[in-house]
């Protein structure tokens, strides 16, 4: 699959995309149907973090199957922000496109009940709390994973209100200002479980100064107004009419560069650990600590060059063991041979299991990666078998 798989097949997308599910699974029968040619299968390749519409995707569960299955993936996996609401719409689109699939969810974590309180771990925006992903939930767990879930999202649509008030302070004088019931929920899944992130906010951002400026007033306003530091490429991107993908693009640079400015520490919408390994054991699901290590590029472009957790690696496994998390998931692309050989050695000193996954959340990116090609990397494929496996006993 290009990287103009979405804007290349946009008719067929909008048709997953539509407001119902069960329209969408409806119409994904359809387009199997119509097809002249099923695509070549790669079993080398899966990716068990692809995001939908229910946080923040250009892609439905639904649209996000057929992607996943148009790019040759045999298994896919769903990994929304703080919902598990697609999880069933996913396995449903999964059976009928016959693409192997497991659920999960990812979460933020406060470690501060830990040896590690106030440290920075995976999360750029705030210390002492991390990503954690809630992989292999089985469908008699869905339920209950949205009931713990639900007034957390709640909790973190109030935050959300008050960072879209910062905004539109630091915007006032230029005429820019969102109204998060119009402008901001609209773009999301919440009338239906789903969860509403910074994403959101700057992607709402992004086509309110886009419609405002046009495409050639856009960088001249975010360098001169919003004193954004452009590197060429994203100003060649950003000048650029025919860019399909130009919110997109600015959402990546607003997530970096704009964020901080208007970001609120998240407190009582986080999940405390032992609460989240309880969890977990209660739905029979497995707890993963999604490994970052300190960046250099970021290959969604969201993330600045930064230490994470490299330097106290080893007291990190120590907490998580200690707290029972017994798995570690990562993304080979994001991390150097190095990084990636560290931590799956200490992986096998204490017994844990790895999961892997690309985080699909643009219409730029690519369900292919190709870093599951190194040799150290390919048992990964296999692992997301044994996820489908063992979630696929449960009927929906």
């Amino acid at each position: 699959m290009s990287s103009n798989f979405y804007t290349e097949n946009k008719a067929v997308i909008d048709r997953l995309n539509v407001p119902d599910a069960e329209e969408r699974l409806a119409n994904l029968k359809e387009v199997l149907a119509e097809e002249k040619e099923v695509p070549a299968v790669r079993p080398e390749y899966a990716n068990n973090h692809i995001h939908t519409t229910y946080s923040f995707s250009p892609y439905s569960p639904t649209a996000a199957v057929y992607a996943a299955r148009a790019a040759g993936l045999s298994t896919a996996g769903i990994m929304d922000h703080d919902s598990i609401r697609g999880a069933r719409e996913f396995r449903r689109a999964g059976a009928i496109a016959g693409v192997g699939t497991t659920c999960g969810q990812e979460c933020r974590v406060d470690f501060s009940a830990t040896a590690l309180a106030g440290r920075k771990l995976n999360n750029p925006d705030q210390n002492g709390n991390a990503y954690m992903t809630i992989h292999s939930v089985p469908a008699p767990g869905f339920a209950r994973v949205d009931e713990v879930f639900a007034p957390l999202r709640e909790k973190r649509n109030v935050r959300n209100r008050a960072m879209t008030d910062k905004m539109n302070s630091l915007l006032a004088p230029y005429g820019i200002g969102l109204d998060f019931d119009a402008d901001v929920l609209p773009l999301s899944m919440w009338h239906d479980g789903g969860a509403v992130t910074e994403r959101h906010l700057m992607y709402a951002l992004a086509k309110k100064i886009i419609g405002e400026t046009g495409v050639k007033g856009l960088c001249d306003f975010l360098t001169g107004k919003m004193e954004l530091s452009l590197k060429d490429a994203e100003k060649e991107k950003l000048s650029d009419e025919s860019n399909p993908h130009i919110e997109y693009d600015l959402l990546g640079i607003f997530k970096s560069e704009f964020v901080p400015r208007i970001f609120i520490p998240a407190t009582d919408e986080l999940i405390a650990l032992k609460d989240v390994a309880a969890l977990a054991k209660e739905v029979d699901a497995i707890l993963c600590y999604a490994y970052l290590g300190d960046v250099t590029a970021s290959v969604t472009g969201d993330k600045k060059a930064a230490k994470y957790e490299d330097d106290f690696l080893d007291e990190l496994f120590e907490v998580l063991n200690a707290e029972g998390v017994k798995a570690v998931t990562y993304m080979p692309s994001r991390n150097t041979d190095e990084q990636l050989a560290r931590v799956q050695q200490l992986i096998r000193d204490y017994g844990f299991i790895d999961i892997s996954g690309e985080d699909i959340n643009s219409s730029r990116q690519s369900f292919i990666c190709d870093a599951l090609l190194k040799p150290s990397c390919t048992h990964l494929v296999g692992r997301a078998w044994e996820l489908v496996n063992r979630e696929k006993v449960y009927p929906l």
